[in-house]
């Protein structure tokens, strides 16, 4: 299977003793279907750096694509852009469009793959975007991204498929939620993350190509 294969090539170095390598970065392993324009991507990490600041851990980005085995990390997730990650022909059009992204389970387990489907978001987001001035659509797409990664991302680190009421792990976002110019991650659910993740300063890299 290709899942288990990228599982046993993106191994994390593990933790002796209970702890957990601060020294090593967070890797997210990036994936797009089809290339996504600049300004959408660095607005995605721009935001996903601003909500995960308060964690103070360290982060790389990294392509999928140039993977060789060698690649050491403390925690690590696979995050896979499904579709158009773009703003083009947008419409007024508006239709039920289901999950906007998900993380694999396989017999209860939470592995670190998720994917994000670009179509989805757009189509939920269109019609808001679209009364937004054309050379901001895309940076408020990239964040609109960022806080979908961020939803899956706090599934994969804290190893849970629950969900609650607010804050980043309820079940569904308004598009107020993934639009506004505000979006901080509660404070009890930043506490679950710094359990499970490393500490260290945040640096976010600018490795990987996209």
């Amino acid at each position: 299977m290709k899942i288990r294969a990228l599982a046993l090539l993106l191994a994390a170095m593990p933790a002796a003793a209970g702890s957990r390598p601060s020294a090593l970065p967070v890797a997210f392993y990036t994936s797009f279907q089809q290339p996504a324009p600049p300004a959408v991507v660095g607005a995605m990490r721009a935001e996903l750096g601003a909500i995960l600041a308060p964690s103070a851990m360290r982060f790389e980005w990294r392509s999928l694509d140039s993977v060789n085995g060698s690649e050491v990390s403390s925690e690590l997730a696979v995050l896979t852009f499904k579709g158009r990650c773009d703003v083009e022909g947008l419409t007024f059009q508006t239709e039920s469009v289901g999950a906007l992204g998900w993380t694999h389970v396989t017999d209860g387990v939470i592995l670190p793959f998720a994917d994000i489907d670009c179509d989805r978001v757009r189509l939920f987001l269109q019609r808001d975007l679209i009364y937004l001035p054309a050379a901001e659509r895309e940076a408020a797409f990239g964040r609109a991204l960022a806080r979908v990664v961020a939803h899956e991302l706090y599934h994969i680190f804290v190893r849970t498929a629950d969900h609650s009421s607010d804050g980043i792990c309820k079940s569904a976002f308004s598009t107020q939620d993934l639009l506004s110019t505000d979006f901080q991650i509660k404070a009890r659910n930043m506490l679950q993350l710094k359990r499970y993740l490393p500490h260290g300063d945040l640096v976010e890299s600018a490795g990987g190509t996209f």
